[in-house]
């Protein structure tokens, strides 16, 4: 019986020229083999090599396979709880806010510089600014860490409270306006890199541009506590230091 590259086999039976791809002669039903041979595809193996599937490592709680999954803000969260915890203390009377705000020259009290981002004495200022650094926190941690998020907190709120000392002679900055400004700031820049090359971005320009608005305000609302020399210096450092984030680390 004839193999490989032959066109037909001969009939031991009846003699006839039958193709190589039957198992039975068509004109008498002679067997000719026990199974047709198996097609062969030019420049193809007769048998495919099967690849081995990518397996993965064990899932987490929460997590999607072939997706990374998401760090809870623990910075972000920090921040909020103490801005939070302290106003909640004051208020229960565990001590004076005047023992931590920014009311004055520095001085050696360079501390409250740190201190008086935390200090509220209005709820409704302490919820505006908090919201703030709580959602534009949450968002910069997803991209840069917790770290970069509490560093930039701290130098965006100091460096507003440092422009109202040099720039007031009774100086207020309570809470946290120009942080939450600074952080706001610092997460659009790369939306506004992307504006002007006209490329696409993901961010809400608009809706972050309400709630600046809104972050800005707060001064005329509390002028006792928030200042907006802090609000306006603190958003100008942080379009700095989001400038120089998205160049070391872009999106």
């Amino acid at each position: 019986m004839a193999r490989g590259a032959e066109v037909f086999v001969v009939c031991k039976e009846c003699g006839s020229e039958v193709s190589p791809y039957v198992t039975e002669c068509p004109y008498c039903g002679a067997r000719l083999r026990k199974r047709a041979p198996k097609l062969e595809r030019a420049g193809r193996a007769a048998t495919a090599r099967r690849l081995p599937s990518p397996r993965l490592g064990r899932l987490r709680p929460g997590e999607i396979p072939g997706v990374r999954p998401e760090a809870r803000p623990y910075g972000t969260a920090l921040l909020v709880l103490l801005g939070a915890g302290t106003w909640v203390a004051w208020h229960s009377g565990a001590f004076s806010p005047s023992d931590l705000w920014l009311h004055g020259p520095v001085g050696r009290d360079w501390w409250r510089l740190l201190t008086t981002q935390f200090t509220y004495i209005s709820g409704l200022y302490a919820f505006g600014a908090l919201l703030g650094v709580g959602l534009f926190g949450w968002l910069l941690e997803r991209r840069h860490g917790p770290l970069a998020v509490i560093l930039l907190f701290l130098f965006c709120g100091t460096g507003g409270a440092l422009a109202e000392v040099a720039v007031s002679s009774q100086p207020v900055a309570h809470g946290a306006n120009g942080a939450a400004l600074g952080l706001l700031a610092a997460w659009i820049v790369p939306d506004l890199f992307a504006r002007r090359a006209r490329d696409e971005y993901e961010g809400d320009l608009l809706g972050a541009g309400l709630i600046a608005a809104a972050l800005l305000a707060l001064p005329l609302a509390r002028p006792d506590e928030a200042s907006w020399v802090a609000g306006v210096v603190g958003a100008a450092l942080g379009l700095l230091a989001g400038a120089t984030l998205a160049r070391l680390h872009p999106a």
